[in-house]
């Protein structure tokens, strides 16, 4: 039996917060791949599928509700599970409605997010 690393796949248009996040989640054990580019995390999310989808929902160029909604309605990807985040006050809403499995609200404590990549990720 093998000891692979969980992988997290962090999709965000702020460069420090991916870098943050990064360096946090690899801390953690984690194997981490970023991306600021919503639309090629869907195009390629296929081809090497994370255990985890960290998803923000406000980003340039594409929306993160739509890349939620098309992953959760792709069999090759709809068991990912996706937590979205974002500043809006509406996360909870947002993320229930595109299908998320689940949601947090930036600013974050580090440790409510690591709680719930474990939930996700054991």
């Amino acid at each position: 039996m093998t000891n692979r690393k969980k992988k997290i796949l962090i999709a965000d248009d702020d460069m420090g917060i991916l870098e943050m996040l990064q360096m946090m989640l690899e801390d953690e054990g984690y194997a981490v791949e970023t991306t600021f580019n919503g639309k090629k995390t869907v195009e390629e999310v296929k081809n090497h599928l994370p255990d985890v989808i960290l998803l923000d929902i406000w980003m340039s160029g594409v929306d993160g509700r739509t890349i939620c909604k098309k992953l959760k309605s792709q069999p090759a990807t709809k068991h990912i599970p996706i937590i979205m985040c974002s500043a809006n006050k509406d996360t909870e809403t947002i993320a229930k409605e595109s299908g998320a499995d689940d949601f947090i609200s930036k600013p974050f404590e580090i440790d409510t997010l690591l709680t719930m990549i474990k939930r996700y990720t054991t």
